[in-house]
């Protein structure tokens, strides 16, 4: 399985909504929380290709974006796949 990134702050909705994703899939992933973190958050922004807003999701090193789209790759039957070695 691809290694999976997702960065947070606390008492964010759609990061926990991410994160559940995630759990239930049984994904093991590494959580980077932004708040009050500025080296963390110019870490994110320039990864996710200037997107400023958590959570910020990476998949085997690859921008996939929020919440919503990992809800959207997973309704389309694709996150299974971009997981995968």
């Amino acid at each position: 399985m691809k290694q999976v990134e997702i960065y947070t702050s606390p008492f964010c909705g759609y990061c926990i909504r991410a994160k559940r994703l995630l759990d239930a899939k049984g994904v093991a992933y590494r959580e980077i929380d932004v708040f009050g973190d500025a080296e963390a958050k110019a870490e994110m922004v320039e990864r996710a290709e200037g997107r400023r807003t958590v959570p910020q999701i990476f998949i085997g090193g690859e921008p996939i974006g929020g919440s919503d789209d990992l809800a959207a790759m997973e309704a389309r039957g694709a996150l299974d796949a971009a997981l995968a070695n």
